[in-house]
């Protein structure tokens, strides 16, 4: 068996146990984060690169085409070249721009050559992917000062110090024009003019500037002056990667394979890229409880996403795990949990992230909801008689509609809050239960409460309504 295939074993056996211990948790963590710097050298080309494909939007031509590469290159005695391209233009590096360095790690990992193009040309350029105006073109001190950054902040995800940087001025700085038209000439306008981001502009009546369409065709030139056998880069970087295909052909290379990484959606489930900008990120230079609180903030059909861009669970670990959260047996909150440890593990360390753990618990789990002020509330003389669903929908305005509410319920989002002198303890609302009438539900509660609360309180995701007896 792999050393991956041992830890996936042990790995199995703690998503089994209580999710909700710090013990298991830390077991846990403690074991994917050894993860992160397993030797995956000995796994089967296919096995490669099925886990590469596994966390990829695209696989270019295909990723049996990547596995016979692969096969190849052991074949020969060395590893694939793969490249990923950096534009330095922010200081700031968030948790969205690691994912496609994650992947890279991986590559690394299983004994391939990586090679960072730091984009000094280019960035002076601007790319104008996803733009609708052009992007200012930045100076050699805003490039230096913001590879440094770069480099500092993205170290947890990757080891630098087994990676190859070249600077694409070292080519691009000194092609000589009439090569340049050579490739230009062999490159049709259409090519360069079918991108969205162009043809928006141009139905609105704004220009391009020629730099902008040479931008993808100096990318590709990059692949072909290290003849990269991958190129590694977001699903935004598509066309520009599927470039340097066509230009590796203008050199007489065999062209490139493309893995595409997927766009991860902010933290505010608003369905926008994460990004400074819109303020939906996490720093990955942000202190432990900052990311731990972060991550526990997100929507809950979020978990799956961020699970798999910034874990290294192999796809049936998530299937596992997310699989318990189908059939009731581990609650969205204690999932969420582990997924805020994981990422301030790898940026933090494990201590960090069961402190942060413990920080969350005591300032939120544990509070007394008899200290929060102004809830709204619901009497059980007046709306006991009533389906909680529709008291959800109609009179505390909860769920927009009634099915709504028993979705919420199907997701384990729905729960009735009994506090004592003791604590709190919770019961899971079933689909069912949301139909049925409130003091009907909350009759059951009571009968097998040991002592009488001191405040009763519904719970539909995050937000919470005392109920008044």
């Amino acid at each position: 068996m792999t050393r991956l295939g041992d830890s996936v074993q042990r790995v199995r056996a703690l998503l089994t146990r209580d999710l909700s211990s710090d013990t298991t948790v830390r077991q846990l963590l403690e074991e994917t984060g050894a993860r992160r710097y397993l030797d995956l050298g000995d796994l089967s080309a296919g096995e490669q690169a099925a886990l590469i494909a596994s966390r990829a939007v695209d696989v270019l031509p295909s990723a049996e085409r990547l596995a016979e590469r692969i096969e190849e290159a052991r074949a020969a005695g060395r590893g694939l070249h793969v490249k990923l391209g950096i534009d330095p233009t922010a200081v700031d590096v968030h948790l969205g721009h690691a994912v496609p360095i994650i992947v890279l790690s991986r590559f690394q990992r299983m004994g391939h050559d990586v090679t960072l193009i730091i984009g000094d040309i280019t960035a002076k350029i601007g790319d104008p992917t996803g733009r609708s105006t052009e992007r200012p073109p930045l100076t050699d001190e805003d490039i230096a000062r913001n590879l440094a950054g770069y480099r500092e902040q993205v170290r947890p995800f990757f080891d630098f110090e087994r990676v190859r940087f070249r600077h694409n001025s070292e080519w691009l700085g000194e092609i000589a024009l009439p090569r340049l038209i050579g490739i230009l000439a062999q490159v049709p306008a259409s090519a360069l003019l079918q991108r969205d981001d162009f043809r928006t502009r141009l139905e609105g009546g704004h220009g391009l500037s020629m730099s902008e369409l040479i931008y993808p065709v100096a990318m590709a030139i990059d692949s072909a002056e290290i003849a990269a056998d991958v190129e590694l880069g977001g699903v935004d970087q598509l066309l520009n990667m599927q470039m340097g295909r066509r230009v590796m052909e203008i050199y007489g290379q065999e062209p490139q394979g493309i893995v595409s990484m997927p766009l991860i959606e902010g933290t505010d489930g608003s369905g926008a890229k994460m990004s400074k900008s819109k303020g939906n990120y996490i720093g990955l230079n942000a202190a432990p409880d900052d990311v731990y609180g972060k991550v526990m903030s997100i929507p809950d059909r979020l978990m799956e996403p961020y699970l798999r861009a910034w874990t290294e669970w192999t796809d049936d670990e998530l299937a596992l795990a997310l699989g318990r959260l189908a059939d009731s047996s581990l609650h969205p909150m204690d999932l969420k949990k582990v997924l805020a440890g994981e990422v301030v593990t790898v940026l933090h360390g494990v201590d960090a992230a069961m402190a942060a753990r413990a920080g969350f618990t005591a300032q939120f789990s544990r509070r007394s909801f008899t200290e929060v002020e102004a809830l709204p509330e619901l009497s059980l003389a007046e709306h006991g008689g009533e389906g909680i669903a529709a008291l959800l929908t109609k009179v505390l305005g909860f769920t927009p509609s009634a099915s709504a509410a028993r979705r919420l319920a199907k997701q384990n989002g729905l729960r009735l809050v009994l506090e004592t002198g003791e604590g709190q303890s919770s019961a899971v609302l079933a689909e069912a239960d949301a139909l049925r009438p409130l003091g009907e539900v909350l009759g059951e509660r009571l009968a097998a409460a040991v002592e009488p609360p001191k405040g009763i309180y519904l719970k539909a995701g995050r937000r919470l309504a005392q109920v008044r007896v």
